[in-house]
C-alpha cells in the first residue's frame, strides 16, 4: 500500500456526532470515514480501498452556531418500488409542508492534511495492478480533478484540496493536545445489509491524531 497526502481546507465543517438525535452537532476533528469519503471523491473504484491513519490539524478550532431549515422526511423506498412497478405515483416532497427548523453546532475555517493508504484489492480486478490506481489517483489529485465535489461533512459545505508530495516540507500542524472521547471511525460493511458503526478514542497530540486499523482491538462496535 502506498500512502498520500491531501491538504483539505473550507469556509465551514459539520462532522456530525450520531449521539445527538435532534440538532447537529459536529466533532471537533474530521472523522476518519470523512476523511475517506475526500481520498474517494477523487478516486473510487471496486478494486481500491482507502485506509485513513493520520490527521494533522492546520487550523485552530473555530464554532458557529447556525440555524438551518431542512426538509424532516426522505421519499419512502415502498413509494419508489411501486412506482417503479406501476410506472405511476407520487414521489415529491413538498417543502412548505415539510420544512422544520435545526440549529446546529459547526466548524468553521478548517483546515487538514489527511494522510490514507491506498489499497489494491486483486481478487476485483485480476488484470490490474497497484500502480495504475497510484498513477490515476496522482494524476487526478495533481490536476484538481475529482468524480464529485469532496465535502466536509455535509455536502453543502465544500471543500477545497491539494496533493502534498512532500509532507515533510510542509509547516508544522497546530500545538493542540487534547482527549476527544470516542468518535465515529467507520462503518463494518462486513455484513452489507446491516453495517454496524465502529468508533475509537480519538486524541489529538501536537496537532496529531492517529487512526488506528478498522479491525484493531481498540476500535469497538
Amino acid at each position: 500500500m502506498k500512502t498520500y497526502c491531501l491538504e483539505v481546507t473550507g469556509d465551514y465543517a459539520c462532522f456530525t456526532r450520531p449521539e445527538m438525535k435532534v440538532e447537529r452537532v459536529s466533532y471537533d476533528v474530521i472523522t476518519p470515514s470523512a476523511a475517506r469519503a475526500v481520498f474517494e471523491s477523487i478516486l473510487w473504484k471496486p478494486a481500491i480501498r482507502w485506509h485513513v491513519r493520520k490527521v494533522e490539524v492546520l487550523k485552530p478550532i473555530r464554532w458557529m452556531s447556525l440555524r438551518r431549515n431542512e426538509v424532516a422526511s426522505v421519499v419512502s423506498t415502498r413509494n419508489v418500488e411501486t412506482a417503479m412497478k406501476t410506472g405511476r405515483g407520487d414521489l415529491g416532497l413538498y417543502i412548505e409542508d415539510d420544512r422544520q427548523q435545526r440549529a446546529g453546532l459547526f466548524l468553521r475555517d478548517v483546515a487538514y492534511r489527511l494522510h490514507a493508504d491506498l489499497e489494491f484489492l486483486r481478487d476485483k480486478d485480476k488484470e490490474g495492478n497497484a500502480r495504475k490506481y497510484e498513477e490515476m489517483f496522482e494524476r487526478r489529485a495533481a490536476k484538481g480533478q475529482c468524480v464529485n465535489q469532496p465535502y466536509l461533512g455535509c455536502r453543502e459545505f465544500a471543500a477545497h484540496f491539494r496533493l502534498v508530495e512532500n509532507a515533510a516540507k510542509e509547516p508544522a500542524p497546530i500545538g493542540m493536545d487534547e482527549k476527544l472521547g470516542y468518535m465515529l471511525h467507520d462503518l463494518d460493511f462486513t455484513n452489507p445489509s446491516d453495517p454496524q458503526p465502529k468508533f475509537f478514542k480519538a486524541e489529538v497530540v501536537g496537532g496529531v491524531m492517529l487512526v488506528p486499523d478498522l479491525n484493531h482491538n481498540t476500535v469497538r462496535a
